[in-house]
């Protein structure tokens, strides 16, 4: 049988509650008593009945979190972070991927409810809030990551997109484009702030906004940096061509990237390319990716002590938002005029 508090109180001649409050860091015991019952649970392999600890207090410590490409590393890195915060405080993470599909990720957050998860965190690819409708009833707290909905009063941490379109798109003006493309998605909010960004910055600089120019994928049925690649395939074929690309994220601008050197085009000499998430492997590729670093650590870090905010307060509070401020990170995929400088 598995030890129990009980066994390690009997053993060390102390109470279950001064060995249940050692084991959780809560104050009372000594620093020595505290010592003494972590090195006997761990001599005896102790682990935690959690149905039992689930039966008294309510809740299952567990948290569930949906995203919509577990192999991203913007939202894998997100949900590091989220599980290193929710580790520390005794809780666990579940992940799930809707693959950016609505109806799996609908799927994945009534299986979530159904296994009693305390807590949801959900970067969603859903067009409206209605699918959080299910969650609202069962009274679950949860907290939107990196996308929205307008309208819809709910707990979000994500990055100032407007910004991140606004920062991308001034880097490659003041690196002398002229013709700046971008690469873009349908309905998410993080899309469509990141669009608008780009489109106030061309206006500021009296640059025109050529339809042709702006390209937005409404249905993605092919990986990002299949998008990205065939993309900027048609955008090449355009006369004039652009002599800048920014894309909504960083596969999608690698995807760009490749299409380019294919067809014989120096970078950034003859297109200078932006990308978005500063992704580890961004300083490795053929042409090092400049990229829109969005913070995925510190979201994730934040979206992690939200949820437990929201989880342990005996009373809903206001709904909160959070957004962090982006950082340009320049590589040699835009060094027009640092080159030729």
């Amino acid at each position: 049988m598995p030890a129990r508090m009980k066994d390690i109180a009997q053993k060390l001649g102390v109470s279950v509650v001064t060995v249940s409050k050692a084991l959780r860091g809560f104050p009372g015991p000594s620093e020595e008593t505290r010592a003494r019952v972590l090195a006997t649970a761990k001599e005896m392999n102790y682990g935690p009945n959690l149905a039992a600890r689930a039966l008294v207090s309510g809740r299952t410590y567990s948290v569930g979190l949906v995203i919509p490409d577990l192999a991203h590393p913007f939202f894998s890195q997100i949900a590091k972070s989220i599980s290193a915060v929710l580790y520390a405080k005794g809780y666990s993470l579940i992940v799930s991927s809707s693959e950016e599909d609505p109806e799996i990720e609908r799927k994945a957050v009534q299986q979530l409810v159904a296994r009693s998860v305390d807590g949801l965190l959900i970067a969603s690819t859903q067009g409206s809030a209605e699918s959080l409708e299910m969650v609202e009833a069962q009274g679950i707290p949860y907290v939107l990551v990196d996308r929205r909905f307008d309208g819809h009063d709910a707990n979000f941490v994500g990055v100032d997109d407007v910004q991140v379109g606004a920062l991308a798109t001034e880097h490659l003006i003041e690196m002398g484009c002229q013709r700046i493309a971008h690469i873009g998605r349908d309905r998410l909010s993080s899309a469509l702030g990141r669009r608008e960004g780009y489109e106030r910055t061309l206006t500021r600089h009296g640059l025109p906004l050529y339809q042709e120019y702006l390209v937005v994928e409404e249905h993605v049925q092919q990986p990002a940096h299949g998008v990205g690649h065939a993309t900027a395939r048609q955008l090449l074929g355009l006369n004039p061509r652009p002599d800048g690309i920014f894309c909504y994220n960083d596969p999608t601008a690698m995807g760009a990237l490749v299409a380019c050197l294919e067809a014989g085009l120096r970078i950034p000499e003859d297109m200078a390319i932006v990308g978005c998430g500063n992704s580890h492997y961004d300083d490795f590729l053929r042409v090092p990716l400049t990229s829109v670093d969005q913070k995925s650590d510190a979201i994730g870090r934040k979206a992690g002590e939200l949820a437990l905010t929201l989880i342990e307060s005996a009373k809903p509070p206001e709904a909160q938002t959070f957004l962090l401020a982006p950082e340009l990170i320049v590589r040699k995929s835009s060094q027009r005029r640092l080159r030729a400088a």
